[in-house]
């Protein structure tokens, strides 16, 4: 039997170090530890690889901390769109929504999608439909508000740009990374006693995007892969490099044709293909033998894993 474990992050970006408060950079690592141990709880009582990433994953939308569901951040038109994406590595099943406006929970949709759709993606009116004929209740458009986020959107708009959502509050947050120059996605990816893989990703985009911009969190093979044979991997950063370059799958074929360890295929991708193209961000990934790679090329990314029976371990900077 393998040795379980759980791998979660909840974006990366530029380290806000002058307004960094000791009491906010608490509660991102308690938020983190929490939901590691909640993934390794499930996985300690023979649950699957993707039951505990679709928990964790749901858990993180729930934290208005990070930028998905609760806490979403605007798109330009003063709307939130938001995305997630599930993939089971031992069928290679997936599903996924986007644009989704009054669906608290995307992962748990895109979960149903996986289950009960002969299709993997649905996106708009069409995902929310489904949610709805899946039994899950709408909320109402603004569930997803808060001032932070609005903020966010007010200086964006000033200075007309778009942001990478914890990319947002350089002038005004206390958060460990700079809102204002961060890549808001959150994901996990996890293996199981029985040796399977899954991941999962989810987002609520960029700050000040444009209504119907879709990144790469909801599509498979580039935010979210997963495979039995060798890898499962989330990511976040530049969703548009990681559509072009494939960055999740990418990492898979080289361990599968080229032969790279776990380490070094997440690190070629992140390191060099991504940052080639100017793109920033990281990836989470563990591999069917357990081993867990966490690079990023950015100052810092929320961060934690834990195998079955250790205590949590997290981080945000690149020293950790």
């Amino acid at each position: 039997m393998s040795r379980a474990a759980i791998v979660i992050h909840g974006g990366a970006g530029a380290i806000a170090r002058a307004s960094l408060s000791a009491e906010k950079e608490r509660l991102y690592i308690e938020a983190l530890s929490d939901i590691v141990a909640s993934g390794q709880a499930i996985l300690a009582q023979d649950g699957s690889a993707l039951d505990a990433v679709t928990e964790a994953v749901r858990l993180l939308e729930e934290c208005p901390l990070f930028n998905a569901g609760k806490g979403a951040v605007f798109t330009h038109q003063g709307t939130h769109e938001l995305d997630a994406c599930v993939m089971d590595g031992r069928s290679l099943e997936a599903g996924a929504v986007a644009g989704v406006r009054q669906v608290r929970n995307p992962v748990l949709v895109a979960r149903a999608v996986l289950e009960k759709s002969p299709h993997v993606l649905f996106i708009g009116e069409g995902a929310e439909r489904f949610a709805v004929e899946q039994g899950f209740a709408p909320v109402p458009p603004d569930f997803f508000s808060t001032p932070e986020r609005y903020e966010q959107l007010q200086r964006a708009l000033k200075m007309q740009q778009t942001m990478l959502d914890h990319d947002g509050a350089a002038q005004a947050s206390d958060d460990p990374l700079d809102p204002d120059r961060k890549f808001g996605t959150v994901g996990a990816v996890a293996l199981d006693r029985h040796g399977n893989l899954a991941a999962a990703t989810s987002t609520g985009g960029m700050t000040n995007k444009q209504a119907g911009r879709v990144g790469d969190s909801p599509i498979v093979g580039a935010g979210c892969y997963a495979n039995n044979a060798n890898v499962a991997v989330s990511c976040t950063g530049s969703g548009e490099v990681f559509m072009r370059t494939l960055a999740a799958y990418d990492i898979a074929a080289l361990m599968e044709y080229g032969g790279l360890s776990l380490k070094q295929a997440s690190e070629r991708v992140v390191m060099e293909k991504i940052s080639v193209l100017g793109g920033s961000g990281g990836v989470i990934a563990i591999d069917r033998e357990g081993n867990i790679a966490l690079p990023f090329n950015s100052e810092g990314m929320y961060r934690g894993f834990g195998y079955v029976g250790d205590a949590p371990n997290v981080g945000i900077y690149r020293e950790e």
